[in-house]
């Protein structure tokens, strides 16, 4: 049976647990008044509260945790990744937080069309290359790939995080495709 409410988060009908557990309601209420919005991406797993616990867990860690990469260069990751998926909730929402992070709406239309066309650092492409390279063709990575992050001062611990945001949103934009997830309209607007 698929969701005919227009306002579901998917293509699904899984409601949302009810009532939600504590912490969730409160994590719920923290995106409303920081964002303006609850993500539809929250709203999604909403049905399952461990699941949201876990998606969020590995979320914030990969997005939000301390990084050498800034929080614009993993949004940058993000919606090159989603471009090669061709994901609309992963490009809709993350290319308004690049609009948002980088204060560059032209920038953050380049990545959603095809981030070869933006205007970038020789670091941000070596970033992108090498997060889209995984994307289309992982089982060609090898030490030079590795290497020219280097060149373009990346450490090992950069190169981690670059692969494991990109691993993150290759399995995301799979799983939004699959379930038809549907971005929040107020991401249309941001930004620009």
């Amino acid at each position: 049976m698929t969701s005919t409410d227009p306002d579901a988060p998917t293509a699904l009908d899984l409601p949302q647990a009810d009532p939600l557990p504590e912490d969730i309601a409160r994590y719920f209420e923290v995106c409303q008044e920081k964002l303006g919005l609850v993500p539809n991406v929250l709203r999604a797993y909403a049905f399952a509260p461990e699941k949201l616990r876990a998606f969020s867990t590995l979320y914030n860690d990969l997005m939000l945790a301390d990084s050498g990469l800034s929080k614009l260069e993993r949004e940058m990751i993000a919606v090159a990744v989603s471009s090669v998926n061709r994901c609309f909730y992963c490009l809709t929402a993350h290319g308004a937080a690049v609009r948002q992070l980088s204060g560059d709406p032209k920038l953050g239309e380049a990545l959603v069309m095809n981030y070869r066309a933006a205007d970038l650092t020789p670091r941000q492409r070596a970033m992108l290359d090498f997060a889209v390279k995984m994307t289309e063709r992982g089982h060609e990575i090898e030490e030079a790939d590795r290497q020219a992050l280097r060149e373009a001062g990346f450490g090992d611990r950069d190169i981690w995080d670059i692969a494991a945001v990109a691993s993150f949103f290759n399995m995301t934009n799979r799983m939004a495709s699959a379930v038809d997830m549907r971005p929040n309209d107020e991401y249309h607007a941001m930004a620009r």
